[in-house]
């Protein structure tokens, strides 16, 4: 607009100008004539005057949001956009935790596509859900979880609500932290999904790190990971990866989680996980969902947040869920009642298309059989391309270095122990666009693409400080 109204006005003062200019005995006479430009009319000139001079006012448009600055760019989705604009032939994207084929296109599961068939032959409308989401989805996400015969189903004691995916379903779980447990701590392994903290800190929820990762044996720092939990302030939340931690891959044993719930239990702290992979790390639903189900097991209160994204491929479905497992179903009830009342002003009610797909392919035990087979394709690949890649670089790389912990770790990720200098190294030589904290997505890896990935990370480690 202000381009515009700069243009009117320096065309009108040329013409204003020349009718102005009269001839007196050679020369040239400037008119009393005064130019005002401003916004309110085709017509920019007043009748005032001013000898000798031309006097111009320009309105310019000023923002209203000139005082917001521009927001720094993901550190995960922006990986993918400057994979995108990138025009190497060797380029390598393994930042977005998404599967892809060994072409490395994205995959479609065989199972979604006949569960939307199954949509469009029964006809479906496209009325609103209620609040808490599809009925026959939160029985099914709540049955998936724990076991169609836990005690806490059958006795009532988990409110189940469809969320928005994981990210959702957390951020509905962080508001119920804020408004009923006002003060209260969570907990956060230190290094963590780059959303968790960004989801804590616009609900508003102070949190601190507990140890998790021990960068001298790229393992679990176990002991730092007890001694802080044990010193949080009793009643803390205690934010939990169910299983393939992001972006570590290190999970803990069954003995450690142990006694991880010991020390929960003692300290009267609520554990709150995330379970974005079950099935996808080890290709087993319920050997993913083992550590909630012990938690559950010891009579814990425990929220869990979980999402359908990855195992199930439904990545802009959003489809997902927060559980709460109370001690008592009246509880459980005040619960629901609660996230519904939350959920209505942030987003009102949840997408109904990747609830029925769930719903159908969990409640029909012919597609759910089949759903588990693509499951263990899917985590079958990554595991390969993990076990490939840890022989292609201990072969190759004749220092002595120790890379056992890639196949230690589980799940599509893999903390490659990479500073960000050498991370960097790895996208601006090798075009291999990866998290700076030198997390990799082995679901974006080929067997085609091992031998160069692990030429770069060799070159990366021992050659960039």
């Amino acid at each position: 607009m202000a381009s515009s109204l700069l243009s009117v006005a320096s065309h009108t003062l040329s013409l204003a100008s020349s009718s102005s200019l009269e001839t007196h005995t050679g020369k040239p006479k400037l008119g009393c004539n005064t130019l005002r430009f401003n916004k309110e009319g085709p017509n920019p000139f007043t009748n005032s005057r001013s000898c000798g001079r031309i006097s111009m006012t320009v309105a310019v448009n000023v923002s209203r949001f000139e005082g917001i600055p521009m927001a720094p760019p993901d550190p995960i989705l922006g990986v993918s956009e400057a994979f995108k604009a990138d025009t190497s032939e060797l380029k390598l994207n393994l930042g977005v935790g998404a599967y892809r084929t060994e072409e490395l296109q994205p995959y479609v599961l065989k199972v979604v596509k006949k569960a939307e068939n199954l949509m469009l032959e029964r006809g479906d409308n496209k009325e609103y859900l209620p609040i808490e989401g599809l009925a026959a989805f939160n029985k099914a996400t709540a049955e998936l979880l724990l076991g169609a015969d836990n005690p806490a189903i059958k006795q009532q004691r988990v409110a189940t609500v469809q969320g928005l995916s994981g990210t959702g379903s957390l951020r509905l779980g962080a508001a119920l932290i804020e408004r009923y447990f006002p003060g209260a701590k969570v907990l956060i392994s230190a290094p963590t999904w780059g959303n968790h903290k960004n989801i804590f800190n616009d609900a508003r929820v102070p949190w601190s790190e507990y140890r998790y990762y021990d960068p001298k044996t790229v393992g679990l720092d176990f002991e730092g990971m007890i001694e802080d939990i044990k010193s949080a302030p009793e009643g803390s939340f205690v934010l939990l990866h169910g299983c393939a931690h992001n972006p570590t891959g290190i999970d803990p044993t069954p003995e450690q989680w142990e006694k991880i719930a010991d020390v929960i239990q003692e300290k009267n702290h609520i554990p709150f996980f995330d379970v974005a992979y079950q099935g996808f790390a080890s290709g087993s639903l319920d050997a993913d969902a083992a550590s909630v189900r012990l938690f559950v097991s010891r009579g814990l209160e425990v929220l869990v947040a979980q999402s359908y994204s990855k195992n199930l491929g439904l990545y802009a479905e959003r489809i997902g869920a927060i559980n709460v497992i109370s001690s008592s179903p009246e509880a459980a009830t005040r619960v629901k009642s609660q996230l519904k009342r939350l959920a209505r002003p942030m987003y009102s009610n949840p997408p109904v298309h990747g609830a029925r797909i769930v719903a159908d392919i969990v409640g029909n035990p012919n597609l759910f059989n089949e759903w588990k087979a693509e499951m263990e394709m899917m985590a079958g690949r990554i595991k390969s391309v993990r076990h490939q890649l840890y022989d292609s670089i201990a072969a190759k790389d004749k220092s002595g270095k120790d890379w056992s912990f890639i196949v230690k770790q589980i799940g599509m990720f893999s903390y490659t122990g990479l500073n960000k200098e050498q991370s960097d190294h790895m996208t601006n030589k090798w075009r291999v666009y990866m998290t700076k904290d030198g997390r990799i997505s082995l679901a974006g890896l080929s067997a085609a693409k091992v031998e160069y990935l692990a030429g770069a990370i060799i070159d990366s480690f021992h050659n960039v400080s």
